[in-house]
């Protein structure tokens, strides 16, 4: 089992939207190191920290759970939508989604700050200067770290 971070701005898709939802599809991603973790390395089953970015504070805010193989991203093919990619063609797409779905929320978000004064967390990809990647790998003991802090 592998874990990861996966960030989403709290106006476009939310830990409460996903406790409503129970289910939903992990989409718009537009980094290709970001899409080549979802595609290559997450596997069924991954446990993943919910992190609202663009958000006062950035914030980790619960736990979902990676709930299906990579699929097309099908917002890259719709014009209508701010992800749409005129570049991709449905025969070889350039985008994947998995489905994640909620496990949890947490009791106090873990904010960005909060994380960054733990130790035990420094090696972490969002903590390093520069890293805007939506999805990013964490270790079992950060994932840990990161679900005691919130509890």
């Amino acid at each position: 089992m592998k874990y990861w971070l996966m960030k989403s701005e709290p106006f476009v898709y939310s830990i409460d939207d996903l406790a409503r939802d129970r289910i939903t599809s992990w989409d718009g991603v537009r980094n290709y190191q970001a899409r080549n973790f979802i595609r290559d390395d997450m596997q069924i089953g991954d446990m993943a920290i919910f992190y609202h970015s663009n958000s006062e504070p950035p914030a980790a805010v619960g736990v979902c759970r990676i709930s299906s193989e990579a699929i097309i991203d099908e917002t890259q093919f719709d014009h209508g939508n701010e992800n749409f990619d005129p570049r991709s063609k449905p025969e070889n797409p350039a985008w994947i989604a998995r489905e994640v779905s909620f496990v949890k929320k947490f009791r106090k978000q873990v904010s960005i700050d909060e994380m960054r004064a733990n130790k035990k967390l420094s090696e972490m990809l969002i903590l390093r200067k520069g890293n805007r990647l939506s999805v990013t790998p964490i270790t079992k003991q950060e994932f840990d770290e990161i679900l005691k802090m919130g509890e």
